[in-house]
């Protein structure tokens, strides 16, 4: 009889007594608690911080019998029990006074499971102190303390910045306080989506290291292919490997490329449909919001090569739509290079092609206010597949028709390039194809570049002023630009085409006046 999934379960006692699948994460586990004090861990949102978080809980408070057969069970010394206040915002964090109620919660609970009492108010930064000095008293024991997804309070109203910033003067209060009791704690480990610099949230708490980006806790959340193949080797019998990693794997921390655990426990629960579990479980409203603020250039995202500073943290009034991206699942590292100057860049990815498909069907609905974007999709990805260059340019045609009008109207987001390139890569990524946007050459930046089969295609857009452009000015066209840049020489290699490859040169220009393609011409490289 195989074991039962743990669906939505991140409590490790129940997992382990109720006979649930456990895939074995003591090992990290007990080289964190050996080596360190005070730890910081940013991973995505259902990648399994909560049951990792829990798994201390249960090896500080001594819960031998619950690790028979884990990694940690004749390594760690049970017999020293320590007690454990755990500290998670669940529930609703819209106002500040929702914030204290939730702080007096969580009070509460600890110390009628600890059975000690404060004397401060419960909602009030103090109490938290106090709570930790009179539970070392009682147990003359140093205190562990857990808090699970510290910025939640934060993230949840991440779109208002008043009250987001509000939000996190309420909690560093909370926080800081760690630092006058530092002698009463012997092991503390914090866990979130996001990284907020330590200066706006940890202020003093110098001795938090963040092992987030530490290759040696990598995989210390999520599953591994290796994981797959052996915890999960009778539930996945006759199942896709292929297809399961091309649709779940990518996220990377600096060690195996991982699975989100949800999507694999869903795919499994629901036989082996295809589906995106993951995005669907929580829609990115705010990142709507910050790419019309901002008319980000959404090709970027697909190429895009950042510093350490920037995957490491932000601010409130700072917030970067690459950070927030990466923090929160969208983008993952794909390399990491030194610099001539010695310093970090990492290139970030769309890890899989759940949230590349996912993701730009989401932003098309909101952004583009369209309501079926898959009735555009399969001419789109067949003229592509076939080569047909006229049915690719009648697709585009319909999609930018179908654009309602009020999108334009009191808005000059359409006299900019990046918005008709930005549209095309919306609806080519949601495609799930590979996608290259601002590729670099060494004359250039070419637009899109995307690879489909044993097809590449070189795509340039313009945007024209009026009706007196002449369409016969082939000299300034888009085309013209990718011939006399030779955009195409760099997949003439080798290393990026065979002998079966087809390149495909695609200039675009857009009318200002039409808000639509006026020009279309391409060329094949024989």
């Amino acid at each position: 009889m195989p074991k039962r999934l743990p669906i939505g379960i991140q409590t490790f006692s129940k997992i382990r007594e109720s006979d649930y699948v456990y895939v074995d994460k003591t090992k990290e586990a007990l080289e964190l608690i050996e080596n360190y004090t005070y730890v910081f861990l940013a991973r995505p949102r259902r990648f399994g911080k909560s049951l990792f978080l829990d798994t201390l809980r249960n090896i500080f408070e001594g819960k031998r019998e619950l690790f028979e057969g884990l990694y940690i069970y004749d390594k760690w010394d049970w017999e020293t029990k320590y007690p454990v206040i755990k500290i998670s915002w669940d529930g609703r964090n819209r106002s500040i006074e929702d914030l204290q109620l939730n702080t007096k919660r969580f009070i509460r609970d600890n110390q009628e499971k600890l059975g000690v009492k404060c004397e401060a108010p419960l909602e009030h930064p103090t109490c938290f102190a106090e709570l930790i000095k009179e539970t070392y008293k009682k147990y003359n024991q140093p205190v562990v303390v857990l808090i699970d997804e510290y910025d939640k309070p934060i993230l949840d109203v991440i779109e208002d910045e008043n009250q987001a910033r509000e939000h996190r003067e309420y909690i560093k209060g909370l926080y800081s306080t760690l630092k006058g009791v530092d002698e009463y704690i012997r092991f503390a480990f914090l866990t979130g989506v996001s990284k907020f610099s330590k200066a706006s949230i940890f202020s003093g708490l110098n001795m938090l290291e963040d092992i987030s980006l530490n290759p040696k806790f990598g995989n210390i959340c999520g599953y591994t292919h290796h994981d797959l193949e052996t915890t999960f080797k009778e539930y996945l019998q006759g199942a896709d490997f292929d297809k399961i990693k091309a649709w779940y794997n990518g996220y990377n921390f600096l060690k195996d490329d991982l699975y989100n655990p949800f999507d694999i426990l869903q795919f499994i629960k629901n036989e082996f449909l295809f589906d995106n579990y993951w995005f669907q479980s929580a829609t990115p409203t705010f990142l709507i919001k910050l790419i019309e603020k901002n008319r980000y250039f959404l090709p970027k995202l697909s190429n895009l090569v950042v510093g350490k500073e920037l995957v490491d943290s932000f601010d409130i009034e700072k917030i970067n739509l690459e950070v927030i991206l990466y923090q929160s699942g969208y983008l993952t590292i794909d390399q990491v290079a030194y610099t001539p100057f010695d310093t970090i860049e990492y290139r970030l990815k769309i890890p899989n092609k759940e949230v590349k498909i996912s993701l730009n069907d989401y932003i098309i609905k909101d952004l583009l206010k369209e309501t079926n974007p898959n009735i555009n999709k399969t001419p789109l990805f067949l003229a592509l597949r076939d080569a047909n260059l006229e049915a690719f340019k009648e697709s585009l045609i319909s999609i930018f028709a179908s654009i309602p009008y009020n999108n334009y109207s009191n808005n000059t987001i359409q006299n900019y390039e990046g918005f008709y390139a930005t549209v095309v890569y919306l609806y080519l990524q949601s495609l799930g194809i590979e996608i290259i946007g601002e590729d670099v050459t060494n004359r250039g930046r070419i637009d899109l570049t995307l690879f489909i089969e044993d097809k590449i295609y070189i795509l340039e857009f313009k945007v024209v002023e009026d009706e007196k452009w002449k369409m016969e000015d082939e000299k300034n066209s888009a085309l013209a630009q990718i011939k006399e840049k030779k955009y195409h020489q760099k997949y003439l290699t080798p290393q990026h085409s065979s002998l079966n490859t087809q390149i495909y040169l695609v200039g675009i220009e857009f009318s200002k006046e039409e808000k639509n393609i006026v020009s279309f011409a391409w060329e094949k490289i024989e």
